[in-house]
């Protein structure tokens, strides 16, 4: 049996970001019932060096739309940077898997050969599209996902794995 990029990129952003959106609202009712401000979440992070929750998300959605242009051969579609709430994070959440969910089977024909450009760590990196998704895209869109998990989770919000996996396919 062959799989194709399709089956295991899509699929999975779509019920990860899904989850993701799910888990926000988890964490807005947290902050409404114990009266906390939720731009102390936005801001919290796990170590002084890292990303802040906000920008963890935001990179999850960006992992996720980046991978997903680049493996169909499409421009990089550009987000405002500005989300640091949970409504406007949960909005760009949605515009991610509108951008992603409209990509088309037949647009990842021949992905897994495409050549695939990106920047990381400032350096200029080219690779094939198989590789890019296993190496770079998916490993980085589950750690900004986990890390996201983690900061709210370390603040007290009850979520769990179930909450993490999301739920399954129909």
């Amino acid at each position: 049996m062959t799989v194709s990029l399709f089956q295991v990129s899509i699929p999975t952003f779509d019920r990860r970001l899904k989850a993701l959106s799910a888990i926000l609202d988890k964490a807005a009712a947290h902050a409404e019932a114990k009266k906390i401000d939720p731009s102390a979440f936005m801001t919290d992070r796990l170590y002084p060096d890292m990303f802040p929750f906000w920008l963890q998300v935001q990179a999850a959605c960006d992992h996720a739309k980046n991978c997903t242009a680049r493996l169909t051969g499409v421009e990089l579609p550009i987000f405002d940077e500005t989300e640091k709430t949970f409504d406007g994070l949960k909005a760009r959440i949605a515009r991610t898997l509108e951008f992603v969910n409209s990509a088309t089977r037949s647009a990842f024909d021949g992905a897994d050969t495409r050549t695939v450009k990106f920047t990381t760590s400032g350096k200029e990196r080219e690779t094939t599209g198989l590789d890019y998704f296993l190496n770079s895209a998916l490993p980085n869109f589950y750690f900004h996902m986990t890390t996201a998990y983690g900061i709210l989770r370390h603040n007290g919000v009850e979520i769990g794995k179930r909450d993490f996996m999301g739920n399954p396919p129909a």
